[in-house]
């Protein structure tokens, strides 16, 4: 499970937990921090039956016979894939601190971004950051994000108004840079519409105007810069999403 400590690593002495994760591949950290919070050598993914879930989101995932506990924001195990018999998949980011280690699952890559990106900020831990993506899934963010909706930001439990004015000014310039979810099928993707019970395959165009309004835009504003992607309607949907977005910001 862990990376092969290197050659000039000596373990003798260490103190603390967190100390040997530190030493194991050190060089693979995530967020720099000097604590070492999170860590890439780790479990980085599940793949399981769902066996138990709390209210606070605390879940346990059996993988071959062996339960993982892993906090997930809200909704989460509605939006994460499953195969035929039930079993999620989860991305994961593994918190180690001296006491403890703590697994956090997302629904997919843009989810678990979001939630490293949200951990870059100055008093947004990992537990803030859950509770964010619970009530602002990654499309939902980035529009309040760009928008400075502040107010929006401040609604989420734990998020003071110092925290909230702090999302919004450090993460304008990189919420653009999440992994935006493409369509499933080349050319058409899957929305669903307020009207409608079932799923609605869109042209490029128009599911870039709905993700747009999705995320808090105004649908004259999404229409306008739609109209201005239009010779570029074959490109991938993500790549449309993110020029709209720093067109819509200027």
């Amino acid at each position: 499970m862990f990376p092969a400590p290197r050659a000039d690593i000596r373990v003798a002495g260490v103190g603390s937990l967190r100390d040997v994760f530190c030493l194991l591949g050190s060089d693979e950290r995530v967020g720099a921090t000097e604590s070492c919070d999170y860590h890439r050598g780790m479990i980085g993914r599940l793949h399981g039956r769902v066996v138990s879930e709390a209210p606070d989101g605390l879940v346990v995932v059996d993988v071959g016979g062996v339960g993982y506990e892993v906090l997930v924001p809200l909704g989460t195990l509605g939006r994460c894939p499953r195969d035929d018999d039930g079993r999620v998949t989860l991305s994961v980011v593994t918190h180690v601190r001296e006491d403890a280690i703590t697994l956090f699952g997302f629904a997919g890559e843009a989810d678990r971004a979001a939630f490293r990106l949200l951990n870059n900020v100055a008093g947004v831990g990992p537990r803030i950051a859950v509770s964010i993506l619970g009530a602002l899934p990654p499309s939902e963010l980035v529009g309040t994000v760009l928008r400075g909706d502040v107010k929006k930001l401040q609604s989420v439990p734990g998020v003071g108004k110092r925290i909230a004015e702090r999302l919004a000014l450090e993460l304008k310039d990189k919420v653009t840079a999440l992994p935006m979810g493409g369509p499933t099928t080349p050319g058409a993707v899957t929305v669903v519409l307020p009207a409608v019970s079932a799923p609605v395959a869109l042209g490029p165009l128009a599911a870039l105007v709905s993700t747009l309004v999705n995320m808090g835009f105004k649908p004259v504003d999404a229409e306008r810069v739609a109209a201005d992607l239009a010779p570029r309607a074959g490109e991938p949907l993500a790549d449309l999403v993110r020029d709209a977005l720093k067109r819509l910001v200027k």
